[in-house]
């Protein structure tokens, strides 16, 4: 497949929390040719796209092209994307391409652009330096970013036989400013036999430096099984 014009280009860039957002999280949009097509698509939507999902391998995030195609949500209407509808892409790497189809399920009267059609090396290095940029954090969302890195070195939930989200490792920013605090969300089985999620709470605090307090919180996961002290969540 080939394109009938020259190739699109992809520009990602950081969203700061937003303090009235339900979610502590920072996000990121994306332009294609310099516009932001989903605000063109969905006017004052959000991103659905959180920082969080970038925190695994490289291979998880999801805007990363593979073979087989990826459909990923990336707006809605801070509503339940089955009852209000939103923006979608199916990303696919065909060859030296990587294409993106656009979806809208919330207006269908609202005209879609032509497919994107990238080159794969340039789309994968911008998603790479981006993935590589931390100079917007926060201390918690390093702390995120550390702490992530930290559990896949230890492979902790195998070791206490717990099963993981498939992004991030179950880690993501639970609060922001006095109540800082990083939070791991893991799986676990409940008297029925279906799955329910339990969080364990790491407090980021201006006190001493992000990297001894991601050390220690790791290695108490690393010595006891941290579901005794989790709550549901």
């Amino acid at each position: 497949m080939e394109p009938s014009e020259p190739f699109n280009v992809l520009s990602l860039r950081h969203v700061p929390a937003d303090p009235e957002s339900w979610r502590a999280a920072a996000r990121f949009r994306f332009l294609v040719d310099g516009v932001d097509v989903v605000e063109t698509i969905h006017p004052d939507s959000d991103s659905s796209l959180f920082q969080e999902t970038l925190l695994g391998p490289p291979e998880t995030w999801p805007l990363r092209a593979g073979g087989e195609p990826r459909r990923v949500e990336l707006s809605n209407n801070d509503c339940l994307t089955d009852c209000c509808g939103g923006v979608f892409v199916t990303i696919e790497r065909c060859g030296g391409l990587v294409v993106w189809t656009w979806e809208n399920t919330n207006d269908i009267r609202v005209p879609l652009p032509p497919d994107s059609h990238f080159d794969a090396d340039r789309y994968d290095a911008e998603l790479d330096r981006f993935a590589a940029d931390h100079s917007w954090e926060e201390p918690v969302d390093t702390a995120a970013r550390l702490l992530a890195r930290e559990l896949v070195a230890l492979d902790w939930h195998r070791r206490w036989n717990r099963l993981t989200p498939p992004r991030g490792f179950g880690v993501s920013v639970g609060a922001r400013g006095e109540d800082a605090r990083v939070t791991l969300r893991f799986r676990v089985e409940d008297s029925l036999l279906a799955p329910a999620f339990r969080c364990s709470a790491m407090p980021v605090t201006g006190d001493e430096p992000v990297e001894d307090q991601v050390r220690r919180f790791a290695e108490r996961i690393d010595t006891s099984d941290p579901l005794p002290a989790a709550q549901p969540c």
